[in-house]
């Protein structure tokens, strides 16, 4: 198969209703999973395709890491005792950061707690 020319990508590109753009500025990009971890891009090079029938399409290209998330504390204050910590973490295996972070997110509910963090383990 032929190869094309930039020229011809472009002349083909606007034959099908595509525009692509480079999107300028950008310091990182995150995208955020259902079990809290992110995949973090630092500084990536970042384009977007705007189709007719699909939208925008963004394409991210650079180095990625994965970091846990902070989970942000809710906005009723919850009383965490270390004791309910520590149990939790024994239970479910995890650290007690990571522990006390689903408490707080399980409003203090200790079953529920431990449920989230061996369901999250198994995935």
């Amino acid at each position: 198969m032929k190869r094309l020319s930039p020229r011809d990508l472009r002349r083909l590109s606007k034959r099908l209703g595509l525009n692509f753009e480079e999107v300028s500025g950008v310091k990182e990009v995150r995208i955020v999973l259902e079990d809290g971890r992110c995949v973090v891009f630092d500084f990536p090079k970042v384009l977007k395709l705007k189709t007719p029938g699909l939208g925008e399409v963004y394409q991210i290209i650079g180095e990625s890491r994965v970091v846990e998330e902070v989970v942000s504390p809710p906005t009723e204050e919850v009383e965490i005792p270390e004791e309910d910590v520590q149990l939790v973490a024994e239970q479910a295996g995890v650290s007690l950061e990571e522990a006390r972070r689903a408490l707080i997110e399980a409003k203090g509910d200790l079953a529920q707690a431990i449920l989230m963090l061996t369901a999250r383990k198994r995935h």
